[in-house]
């Protein structure tokens, strides 16, 4: 991705046909959302500015450095030559929500992964196809093109962009929704040293008086503003937040253990228009033993093994600790005591203090005489305070489980 190169001016009669072109051969490749726009400063800077200020970003720094926040601003500071910005969008599995006929118990409780993670790693699937659109524009102007392209890996507004775009609107959940396609997506750009038309930008809200997602959100996260506070977002907890999750929100993420669909299981554009998942592209489809994953086998991953299960898959992100983490909590919620064996041996014998932590925890949670047994001998035997500290705590909650799980229905 060379920068350091001349602009490339296609002839004014030639650009709408080169766009035409552009647009046939990214959607050739997997895009179905394909939009042009300019490399102006976002719209929506100033609420982006504001949710920083404000801390709902959390521990992700990463987003408030000063690099970060300039090349938000002017998408010039990451191509100084940028021109066009080619706006792309590549849909991933849906994840619908059941009917309640279809809804039956199980006796092994099952954990949900978000669906983009079901298949490969779309950080490793879009670069190859973004670099092959990039060699096929070159290859139509006949000559190189300065570049940069980025598939959420940039200090960009690509939602902001995506609307500019004309792909569609930002809705009250923060996604980007599309007109008779839905959500689904995974956004990417290419910055590009070359004149393009742009596409004029979308500007009907489609939302309405709708609030569903606000109102099905476990957490409450979504802000009637159209932000996020990334601090109580199940996405966040299971994926970002690398320390112990926060003990208020640990009831809410049931069975969650990577990301989290409920804002888009709800959207109406959602359940009415998004697509079918054969028309996927062959690695974001999928994978065995992905999408609703065993939590009691999970617990049990060695660190080898989740390497192994998760090498090309976005769940990686988690690490096997904060994976584990996830899983605990979600097999707590599960108050299913079929779990509690396979808590009591992690409690017991878990290498990573995290993952002992809120094994107890879920201990605590499902209750009764079987979980008291492996915390009582735990407390004798376990040294790290943080985790001493859960132990008295699920001991405490199975002698008043009212008083610490309001929401369960204690028999």
């Amino acid at each position: 991705m060379d920068t350091n190169r001349q602009a490339i001016l296609p002839p004014e009669s030639s650009t709408s046909s080169l766009e035409q072109a552009i647009k046939a051969e990214a959607r050739r490749l997997g895009f179905g959302l394909v939009g042009i726009t300019t490399p102006q400063p976002p719209a929506h800077l100033a609420a982006y500015e504001a949710w920083l200020q404000s801390g709902q970003h959390g521990e992700m720094g990463y987003l408030a450095t000063d690099r970060a926040q300039r090349a938000r601003e002017n998408p010039l500071q990451l191509l100084p030559d940028c021109r066009s910005i080619l706006v792309l969008g590549m849909r991933y599995a849906t994840n619908p929500l059941p009917e309640p006929a279809a809804i039956k118990p199980t006796p092994m409780p099952a954990g949900q992964i978000a669906s983009y993670a079901w298949g490969a790693d779309y950080h490793d699937v879009l670069p190859v196809k973004l670099k092959s659109l990039v060699d096929i524009i070159e290859a139509k102007v006949g000559a190189s093109v300065p570049n940069r392209w980025y598939t959420d890996t940039g200090p960009i507004l690509e939602r902001d962009l995506a609307q500019r775009a004309g792909l569609g609107w930002i809705g009250k959940n923060t996604c980007l929704i599309t007109p008779r396609q839905g959500s689904y997506f995974l956004l990417a750009e290419i910055l590009l040293d070359l004149e393009l038309r742009a596409d004029a930008p979308f500007t009907i809200d489609h939302c309405g008086r709708c609030t569903r997602c606000l109102e099905a959100c476990p957490t409450a996260c979504i802000l009637s503003n159209r932000t996020v506070d990334a601090r109580r977002c199940i996405a966040y907890l299971t994926i970002e937040l690398k320390g112990a999750i926060p003990l208020d929100l640990r009831p809410q993420i049931g069975g969650w253990v990577f990301g989290c669909d409920v804002c888009q299981q709800v959207c109406p554009w959602n359940r009415r228009f998004a697509g079918v998942d054969d028309e996927l592209d062959p690695e974001l489809q999928p994978r065995p033993g992905v999408p609703e994953p065993d939590l009691i086998s999970e617990l049990s991953l060695s660190r080898e093994a989740f390497n192994a299960k998760f090498r090309v898959s976005p769940v990686k992100r988690a690490r096997r600790r904060g994976y584990l983490r996830n899983v605990a909590v979600a097999l707590g919620n599960s108050a299913n005591p079929a779990a509690l064996p396979a808590l009591a041996r992690a409690l017991a014998g878990e290498p990573e203090a995290l993952v002992r932590s809120h094994t107890a925890w879920a201990l605590g949670r499902i209750g009764g005489e079987a979980a008291r047994q492996p915390l009582t001998q735990a407390r004798r035997t376990e040294t790290d305070p943080l985790v001493l500290a859960e132990i008295q705590a699920a001991l405490q909650q199975l002698d008043a489980p009212e008083q610490f799980f309001p929401d369960v229905i204690m028999k």
